[in-house]
């Protein structure tokens, strides 16, 4: 059984505490927060996703350079939060500067990040507020926010409210936003190559 920390603490003491097994958990401000257990469908589409890219990656010529890791904790800056993405694609060779990797799966500079990809649970407000302001403090360059079941604020996703995928690049030290939703060809400054509609990721493993 895991003991939840209940107390705020610092982004050390939460590595210190991690546990090896059961459950995944995000510092958010100083407090612990025990993310949702994912969906079927949650879990599909992040799987989806995973392959698609693998195989961009390799098409690009970056296999051996680029890594799509089964766990990684980002660490934006001297900050009181830790997040674990759903999905994250890192730069190998920037990884050898990382201090905290090879022990703590722990990533703090932007450089090392090339993606991150949250898919939308119930916590929808985390995603669209807290970690979009957060990445774009700490300079990831691009930022996925997939909501396949429409959860998001309406101010996010428009009115009616329907599946859509928010692409958050970094431009001049601010994110700019589009959207893709139905058909849309999805457009990644990342994957610049991607093959892929917004339908055809919300459509995973149906």
């Amino acid at each position: 059984m895991v003991q939840t920390l209940t107390q705020p603490v610092t982004f050390d003491e939460f590595i210190a505490w991690y546990p090896d097994t059961g459950g995944r958990y995000e510092l958010h401000d100083g407090v612990v927060v025990e993310m949702p257990k994912p969906t079927g469908k949650h879990s599909e589409i992040t799987g989806f996703l995973i392959e698609e890219l693998v195989l961009a990656i390799v098409q690009m010529e970056k296999r051996g350079l680029w890594t799509i890791p089964r766990e990684a904790i980002v660490h934006p800056g001297t900050g009181k939060s830790g997040y674990e993405p759903d999905l994250i694609v890192l730069d190998r060779e920037c990884l050898e500067t990382e201090r905290r990797w090879a022990n703590e799966s722990v990533v703090e500079n932007p450089r090392s990040i090339r993606l991150v990809v949250e898919v939308v649970s119930s916590n929808w407000r985390d995603d669209y507020f807290k970690k979009r302001a957060d990445y774009e403090e700490m300079g990831i360059a691009e930022y996925w926010i997939v909501d396949y079941a429409a959860l998001g604020g309406r101010v996010f996703i428009g009115d009616p409210k329907v599946p859509t995928l928010s692409i958050y690049q970094l431009v001049e030290g601010e994110y700019q936003v589009r959207r893709f939703q139905n058909g849309d060809r999805v457009e990644s400054s990342t994957f610049p190559e991607l093959e892929l509609t917004a339908e055809r990721i919300f459509e995973a493993g149906t």
